[in-house]
């Protein structure tokens, strides 16, 4: 299934993808709950909230939208954690001069970088140094705490595209890369949230990334260092993974700060990030004064 947040006037709803269009859940089953409104809501909810999706998805009747990418906002609002893996793909690690990592290496994003697949996205006041990275998010299904490897694909509800924008020069003023890769709704997803059912081997996926009609990355998700059960079995030592948790899992490639000379987002760009079977986010670069007043003026 494909699963979406779309915004109406009257809050946000569940959609699935469905032959005649997005079926809105909630009004297809009669139901008003947190999770005929979010995607991590349903997850939390658990697997009888689920199956009751599915059979409105195979059942297809009730109240459809029109697909309008630009009305979907991300599809997990407030992830319990958004866990991100750094310098996680081989070619990436080289272009930036660094020998690939021993261990994974992490850093934390908050719900408030969250944007959906369509929305305009600030240019950061005072920057000039603003890339993309298309990364493969995966969304947990199912707590642990020590997980092993070879149970670790159990606890994955699904995919989505994630764009994990970055203040180059916020990100690198010092050790920690916090300030570089929280700003206010620099990091996309979407344009679903796919069942893990939909996606049989998330390391076998084409890749990329454009700023308008520029190729900027181009790869497979084969070139992740660490694999998905490596991740998930790491970050399990030492947090407990829970439904809706959100993980991104590194960039291939090609982002702007890496080239020479560099190559930087600017004001009226777009900014396209794809990953087979998952989809494409394509965000355009606004002032901040005028992403504010968008953000001000947008009813979820």
């Amino acid at each position: 299934m494909k699963l979406g947040t779309y915004r109406t006037g009257h809050g946000p709803a569940l959609v699935v993808e469905t032959s005649r269009g997005w079926l809105d859940v909630g009004a297809a089953l009669g139901v008003d709950a947190p999770w005929t409104h979010d995607v991590g809501a349903l997850l939390v909810a658990g697997d009888e909230a689920m199956a009751r999706v599915r059979a409105a998805a195979q059942a297809g009747t009730g109240p459809v939208f029109a697909p309008d990418e630009s009305r979907l906002g991300p599809p997990i609002a407030h992830p319990g954690k958004i866990l991100c893996v750094g310098l996680n793909y081989r070619e990436h690690a080289r272009e930036g001069g660094h020998e690939p990592p021993a261990a994974p290496e992490y850093f934390v994003r908050v719900d408030t970088t969250l944007a959906g697949p369509a929305d305009p996205v600030p240019m950061p006041t005072g920057s000039d140094r603003f890339d993309l990275e298309a990364e493969l998010a995966f969304v947990v299904g199912r707590a642990g705490r020590f997980i092993a490897k070879a149970d670790a694909m159990a606890h994955v509800a699904g995919y989505m595209v994630f764009n994990d924008m970055s203040v180059r020069d916020l990100q690198k003023r010092g050790s920690q890369w916090t300030p570089g890769k929280n700003w206010d709704g620099s990091g996309p997803c979407g344009p679903f949230f796919v069942t893990a059912d939909e996606i049989p081997d998330p390391g076998a996926l084409d890749i990329g990334s454009t700023i308008d009609d520029f190729v900027m990355q181009a790869s497979n998700t084969s070139d992740l260092i660490f694999d998905l059960p490596t991740i998930i079995a790491d970050l399990s030592r030492f947090t407990t993974l829970e439904p809706g948790d959100l993980v991104a899992t590194g960039t291939p490639p090609g982002v702007g700060d890496a080239r020479k000379p560099p190559r930087y987002l600017k004001v009226g760009e777009t900014a396209r990030c794809t990953v087979a079977g998952l989809g494409t986010l394509a965000n355009r670069v606004v002032d901040e004064r005028e992403w504010l007043a968008w953000r001000s003026g947008r009813a979820d």
